[in-house]
């Protein structure tokens, strides 16, 4: 990630450490959730075993709440040890299989991260779908991952920056002079695919007419917010912490971590409008030493009551349609899967953009140089 600005690049492990300590804890930990997270008792035998499994993640708030969610109870009712690890990172997964060195058994990852990794070549095992809950739909299934989160990518941006004015849509991000302020967008230093959908919106493009994207209108459009931009981050924790420390007025952002952000009563807002909605998923790397306990964990982890209790922690939605069961309306009013704001997203086109990954990403890291 570059930053004209400043030299410094933010650590994960640091920035991890910022929300653990101060932003997610307010989120995650109040007494009132503690008593009405549903509890998962038992499992079935198949989901049993021993030894260990290790976990990638993208850790922050994400990885607290899963903690709570499911790799402890998954622990205790598998009889399995669970070792997480922030970072996870599909660039990282493909030096992993290619030397042999496999450091994780499961990674959580996008379906269009884990989809452009088998296009190279085989660098995922197949998910065996016997072991998974049928409430998990067929839009969630795919041969070498199990979708397991969905999620928005949105805008972010302070309260109190604007007097009282608050922006609607791509249009407003893109417009300095009704809206001042620098601002920060995601890069692709970690793997991460630019937010052409968010450029073209801004440039008038319907959003049901996105796709097949127009990439010279898309870059046409970056042009004009490229000097506003100070940051293009690449990890979850960037946008907040520059929210938070008002070096930008808007950023795009992964909206669970505006939750924390709003918690530790950061005066920030999201504007869903126009947002993104993308899935995350497990995806097990080839050669994984513990592969069995990997495939346990993710049926586990789709399970309805597992699927319900991420909810709790962190506003995303599940892909197990009876986790609604075990969540209160007034928490899937706040879902991205909730109908009020759901109909306010556009749906990510993975398939988009694993035929044109490549070309955009290479244009986009050029384009940045220039």
């Amino acid at each position: 990630m570059r930053d004209h600005r400043s030299p410094t690049k933010f650590n994960r492990r640091a920035a991890i450490g910022l929300l653990g300590a101060g932003l997610a804890a307010p989120f995650i930990r109040p007494g009132h959730a503690e008593a009405a997270w549903p509890e998962q008792t038992t499992i079935p035998d198949i989901l049993k075993g021993s030894g260990e499994v290790r976990i990638a993640t993208f850790g922050g708030t994400m990885q607290e709440t899963q903690q709570k969610a499911y790799f402890e109870p998954f622990e205790r009712l598998s009889g399995i040890k669970v070792h997480a690890f922030p970072g996870t990172n599909p660039t990282k997964i493909k030096a992993m299989v290619e030397t042999g060195n496999v450091e994780w058994d499961i990674a959580q990852l996008s379906r269009g991260s884990i989809m452009n990794l088998q296009k190279q070549g085989d660098y995922f095992e197949k998910i065996d779908y016997s072991l998974v809950d049928d409430g998990v739909g067929a839009a969630y299934r795919f041969e070498y991952g199990l979708e397991m989160l969905v999620w928005a990518q949105v805008m972010g941006y302070r309260t109190d920056a604007f007097k009282g004015d608050a922006p609607k849509g791509w249009a407003d991000f893109w417009d300095t002079k009704k809206f001042p302020g620098d601002r920060a967008m995601g890069g692709t230093g970690a793997g991460g695919w630019p937010e052409m959908e968010f450029a073209l919106m801004a440039a008038g493009v319907p959003a049901d007419k996105l796709y097949p994207l127009d990439i010279d209108k898309a870059f046409a459009s970056y042009e004009g917010i490229k000097k506003a931009v100070v940051k293009w981050w690449d990890t979850g924790a960037v946008p907040i912490q520059l929210l938070t420390d008002r070096e930008v007025a808007m950023t795009t952002v992964w909206n669970g971590r505006m939750a924390a952000l709003q918690a530790a009563n950061v005066p920030a807002a999201i504007c869903w409008n126009q947002g993104l909605m993308k899935r995350d998923a497990w995806g097990i790397p080839k050669g994984a030493k513990n592969a069995t306990n990997a495939m346990k964990f993710a049926a586990y982890s789709t399970m309805a009551i597992p699927q319900a209790r991420i909810a709790f922690g962190i506003p995303y939605g599940q892909v197990n349609a009876k986790s609604n069961d075990y969540i209160p309306p007034e928490r899937l009013a706040v879902l991205p899967s909730a109908p009020a704001i759901r109909s306010q997203l556009v749906n990510y086109d993975y398939d988009w953009w694993i035929d044109n990954r490549d070309t955009v990403v290479g244009r986009f890291n050029k384009w940045l140089l220039s």
